[in-house]
């Protein structure tokens, strides 16, 4: 994605990203900012680096499956997740990093701040890494992440998801998101989940496709992500 190509888009639809700010993500209150942003204009630093990835992506990068496999295959239902990365008007965007990190099958997470009582998967790292295609396609092979407690009020648990990032051109240009399965009976319960608006929730719930599902190993998801405009992709900010 280039510069010139970011600075075509049209602006983003800030009504169908969630706030700073939200009274039921409790944490939201110690980082949210309280005074309005300043805009600052971008210098040759932000507009040419640091760049992270492009060059160094290997080939198992995208299949969690195997890219910390140690002594055999990790635990849990496998699946493909795919997609592709377009802008406002459905046109592709080639050679964008797209990073993915999410908890094992048991909802845990290979960080010493997790201290969830849920075992550790000695296969799975939970995390990888690939590049669009010409086409503003990505696919990961992955495992489905479990749900886990998370503290933010009495017996609260994430849904099962997978954390995204994009890179553009510059570190300036990098947008997160997460990506839920559909049917997943805690979305109604989850506040970070209700933080983005209602009219945009549905965008971060991927769609089964069996199409996608290769028979006898893997259910497929489709999860396409929309950089601007009505339709655009919730963000995290």
């Amino acid at each position: 994605m280039s510069q010139a190509k970011l600075e075509q888009m049209g602006p983003r639809d800030w009504s169908s990203h969630p706030s700073f700010r939200d009274s039921g993500y409790k944490s939201t209150a110690l980082r949210g900012p309280t005074q309005p942003m300043m805009p600052l204009r971008h210098t040759i630093t932000e507009r040419t680096g640091p760049v992270y990835g492009h060059n160094a992506i290997h080939g198992l990068d995208n299949d969690l499956t195997k890219n910390a496999a140690r002594n055999g295959e990790p635990m849990g239902e496998r699946i493909i997740v795919t997609g592709r990365v377009v802008d406002e008007a459905g046109r592709p965007i080639p050679n964008t990093l797209v990073e993915v990190w999410q908890a094992n099958a048991a909802g845990r997470y290979v960080h010493a701040v997790d201290q969830h009582d849920a075992p550790l998967d000695p296969n799975f790292l939970g995390g990888g890494r690939c590049a669009t295609n010409d086409k503003g396609e990505y696919r990961f092979l992955s495992i489905k992440p479990g749900a886990y407690p998370w503290g933010n009020h009495a017996n609260a648990w994430r849904p099962n998801h997978i954390h995204f990032s994009l890179f553009g051109p510059t570190i300036a240009t990098r947008l997160v998101t997460q990506m839920y399965f559909p049917g997943d009976p805690l979305l109604p319960l989850d506040p970070i989940f209700l933080a983005t608006p209602q009219k945009a929730r549905e965008r971060l719930v991927a769609d089964f496709s069996i199409d996608v599902t290769e028979e006898g190993y893997a259910l497929g998801y489709v999860f396409d992500i929309v950089l601007r405009g009505p339709k655009a992709t919730p963000m995290e900010d």
